[in-house]
C-alpha cells in the first residue's frame, strides 16, 4: 500500500482517507443540489396552479431570497472566516441549521393542507380566498427555507477550499459538478413529471434525505486547525468595527468589484429562468417531456464533465469563463426564432434535446470553472468573506431579477390575450444582461492579465501591508500554432458544409413543392452565407498571420485567441449541423415555408455571430503591460 500523504492546511490524508473525504462531501453535495433543484422547479408550478401572477412568483422565488442573501450571507461568511471551534469554522453553520432547514422543506410540501386547516379554523382568514392563503403560506415557508439555506450556501463551498488538498481541487470540482448534475438529472427524469400531483411526497422525501445525509456529512468531515485571529482584528470585534473592516477589505478594490458586477448581471439575465417551464409548455411539451429534456441534458453534462474537468486548470478557468461569456453575449438572441415559429411538440423536444447535448461540453466547462475561478483569484484568508461580498452585490440583482422579469412578462401578456405566447419573448429579458455580464467579465480578465495572469497573479489584499496575497499559481498560456490552425479550420468546415449542402436543401424544398421557399433560399440565404464565408476566411487568415508573426519573433497586429475554447465551440458548431438539417427537413415535410425561411435566417445570424465572437477575442487578447512592469518603469524613471 502506498504511504503517500496529502495535506490541506493542518489536515493530512492517506489515499483511503482522501477518498472518504470526497465521498462524504459529494454525498452532501448531492442532497444540497437536489434541494436547490426541487424547490425552484416545483414551486412555480404550484404557484401558477393557484393563479398567482408572474410578479408574485418572481417575488417569492427571487426577490425575498435575494434580500436574505444580501443580509445573511455576509454575516455568516465574515463570522465563519474568523470562527475557531472544535467543530471547525464552516461545519457549525451547516449542522446547527440542519433541523430548521429540513422542517421548512417539510412545511412547503404540506402547505396546502396547512392552509386549509388555518382557513377553516381562524376566523379572519375566511375573508380571503383559500388560494390566497396558500400562496401567502408558501411565501412564508419559502422565506424560512431560504433563511436557513443561506447559512449552508455561505460556507459549503468554502469547506472544499479548507479541506481538499490544492493539487486535487480541480478534479474535486469536476466530481462536484458531476454529482450536482446527476442530482438534477435524477430529479428531472424520474420525479419532475409528478410535481403537480405529488408535491407533498416530493418535499417530504427530500427533507428527510437532506436531514440524514447532510447530518452524517457534518459528523464525518473534519476541519483542521486555522491560524489564530490577528490581535488587532480580534480587538475590533464590535458590530460597527466589524462592518467597517468588512467593507474596507471587501469593497475597496476595483478588481473585486468587477468580479461582483459581472456575476450580478448574469443573475439578472437568469431572472427569466423561473419562467422557462411555462415557455416549454407553450411550445407544446408536457411535464414528462420537460423533465426528460432536462434530465438527458444532465446525463450528457455528466459525461462531458468527466472530460471537461481535465482542461480547466490547463486553460485556466478565468479564460474559459470569459470566452464563454462573450459567446453567450453574441449568440443570446438565438431563441428569437421561436417567436414566429411553432412546431409540433415532439419535434421541438428533439430539437431542444439536440441543442442541449451539443452544448453539453461547453456548459460543463462553464460549470466546473465557476467556483474554480474564485479559488484562483480570491485569497484563502478572506475567501468566504469575499464570496459573501460578491453574494451581497449579486443579491441586489437577485432581489430585482425575478420580480422585474415577472413584471416584464406580465406587460407583454396583453399582446396575446388568452394565450401564453408572450413566454416566447423570455430571451429579450436575458440577452441585454448577458451582454453587460460579458463586458464586466472582459474588464476583469484584462485586469487579471495586467496583474500577472496565468503564472504570476497575486490577489489584491487591502488588509495586508504588501497590498497583495499569493494564490495558487497556474500554468502559462502556451501558444500552439498547429492547434490554433485546427480550431480555425473547424469553423471553416462549418461554413463550407453549409454552402456545399445548399443544393441538397434546395432539392428537398423543390421535392415538397415549396416554390416560394426554394426561391428565397437561393436569392437570400445562399448569397448571405457566401459573403459570411468570405469574411470568415479573411478573419481566419488574419489570425494565422498573427500566429506566424509571433512564432517568427515579431509583434502580432491583434491578440491571438486561445485555441482551447475555439476548438470546443468549433466542434460544437459542426456537431450541431444536423439540428439545422432537421429544421429544414421537418418544415419542408410539413409545408411550413415561412418557418423554413425563419430557420434559414437564424442560421445566417448565428454564423455572423461566430465572426463577431472571434474578432472580439482578438481584441480581448491584446498584449498588456503588467502592473508590476509599470511600477518598475516608474521607479526607474
Amino acid at each position: 500500500m502506498s504511504n503517500t500523504h496529502y495535506n490541506a492546511g493542518t489536515l493530512t490524508y492517506t489515499k483511503p482517507a482522501l477518498i472518504a473525504l470526497f465521498a462524504w462531501l459529494l454525498w452532501g453535495d448531492f442532497c444540497i443540489v437536489l434541494v436547490d433543484v426541487v424547490v425552484p422547479a416545483v414551486l412555480p408550478l404550484k404557484l401558477k396552479e393557484l393563479e398567482a401572477p408572474n410578479w408574485a412568483i418572481g417575488l417569492i422565488m427571487s426577490t425575498l431570497p435575494g434580500i436574505l442573501n444580501m443580509t445573511i450571507c455576509p454575516w455568516v461568511s465574515y463570522k465563519s472566516d474568523r470562527l475557531r471551534s472544535r467543530w471547525g469554522r464552516r461545519i457549525p453553520f451547516i449542522l446547527f441549521t440542519l433541523p430548521f432547514l429540513s422542517a421548512s422543506l417539510l412545511m412547503i410540501g404540506w402547505s396546502e393542507e396547512t392552509s386549509h386547516w388555518l382557513h377553516a379554523n381562524i376566523g379572519f382568514l375566511q375573508s380571503f380566498a383559500p388560494a390566497t392563503v396558500t400562496i401567502v403560506l408558501l411565501g412564508f415557508f419559502m422565506f424560512a427555507f431560504r433563511f436557513f439555506d443561506m447559512f449552508v450556501g455561505s460556507v459549503f463551498h468554502c469547506l472544499f477550499n479548507d479541506t481538499v488538498p490544492a493539487e486535487f481541487i480541480g478534479r474535486f470540482m469536476g466530481l462536484f459538478r458531476i454529482v450536482g448534475t446527476a442530482a438534477g438529472a435524477f430529479f428531472n427524469m424520474f420525479i419532475f413529471k409528478y410535481s403537480e400531483i405529488h408535491m407533498r411526497e416530493i418535499f417530504t422525501g427530500v427533507a428527510l434525505l437532506y436531514m440524514v445525509v447532510v447530518g452524517l456529512m457534518c459528523l464525518r468531515v473534519k476541519e483542521g486547525e486555522y491560524p489564530p485571529i490577528e490581535e488587532e482584528e480580534g480587538s475590533k470585534s464590535g458590530l460597527i468595527a466589524g462592518i467597517k473592516n468588512y467593507g474596507k477589505e471587501s469593497f475597496s478594490h476595483s478588481f473585486y468589484w468587477l468580479s461582483y458586477l459581472n456575476h450580478a448581471c448574469a443573475v439578472m439575465a437568469a431572472g427569466s429562468s423561473l419562467f422557462m417551464v411555462f415557455f416549454y409548455k407553450e411550445m407544446g411539451l408536457n411535464l414528462e417531456q420537460i423533465g426528460w429534456l432536462a434530465g438527458l441534458g444532465g446525463v450528457a453534462g455528466v459525461a462531458a464533465t468527466i472530460f471537461a474537468a481535465t482542461f480547466v486548470d490547463r486553460w485556466h478557468p478565468m479564460r474559459i469563463l470569459t470566452y464563454l461569456a462573450i459567446f453567450s453575449a453574441v449568440t443570446g438572441f438565438v431563441n428569437w426564432v421561436w417567436v414566429p415559429v411553432t412546431l409540433p411538440g415532439h419535434m421541438f423536444f428533439w430539437l431542444g434535446l439536440g441543442t442541449t447535448i451539443t452544448a453539453a461540453f461547453s456548459t460543463a466547462m462553464f460549470g466546473v470553472s465557476s467556483y474554480t475561478t474564485l479559488m484562483r483569484i480570491y485569497p484563502k484568508s478572506r475567501y468566504a468573506q469575499l464570496c459573501s461580498a460578491r453574494a451581497m452585490v449579486v443579491s441586489l440583482a437577485s432581489i430585482a431579477a425575478g420580480f422585474a422579469a415577472g413584471i416584464f412578462l406580465d406587460s407583454l401578456k396583453p399582446l396575446w390575450p388568452g394565450t401564453d405566447h408572450f413566454y416566447r419573448l423570455i430571451f429579450l429579458w436575458a440577452w441585454p444582461f448577458s451582454i453587460l455580464s460579458a463586458v464586466f467579465k472582459v474588464m476583469l480578465y484584462r485586469r487579471w492579465m495586467r496583474m500577472g495572469g496565468d503564472e504570476h497573479f497575486s490577489a489584491p489584499a487591502p488588509w495586508s501591508p504588501s497590498g497583495s496575497e499569493e494564490v495558487p499559481a497556474g500554468k502559462p498560456m502556451l501558444l500552439s500554432s498547429r492547434l490554433t490552425r485546427i480550431s480555425l479550420n473547424l469553423f471553416t468546415w462549418g461554413f463550407g458544409v453549409t454552402l456545399l449542402l445548399t443544393p441538397v436543401f434546395w432539392f428537398i424544398m423543390h421535392q415538397h413543392g415549396l416554390a416560394e421557399a426554394s426561391r428565397w433560399y437561393l436569392l437570400g440565404f445562399v448569397p448571405a452565407m457566401a459573403v459570411l464565408t468570405y469574411l470568415w476566411l479573411r478573419l481566419a487568415r488574419a489570425v494565422r498571420s498573427d500566429v506566424d508573426l509571433l512564432v517568427a519573433g515579431g509583434k502580432p497586429r491583434m491578440g491571438i485567441p486561445h485555441y482551447g475554447i475555439l476548438m470546443v465551440l468549433g466542434i460544437q458548431s459542426l456537431v450541431a449541423f444536423p439540428i439545422y438539417w432537421m429544421q429544414i427537413f421537418w418544415t419542408s415535410e410539413l409545408d411550413m415555408q415561412r418557418e423554413l425561411l425563419f430557420f434559414a435566417g437564424a442560421k445566417i445570424l448565428s454564423s455572423a455571430a461566430i465572426l463577431v465572437f472571434v474578432q472580439v477575442l482578438r481584441w480581448v487578447e491584446r498584449p498588456v503591460t503588467t502592473e508590476t512592469d509599470s511600477a518598475l518603469s516608474e521607479a526607474n524613471s
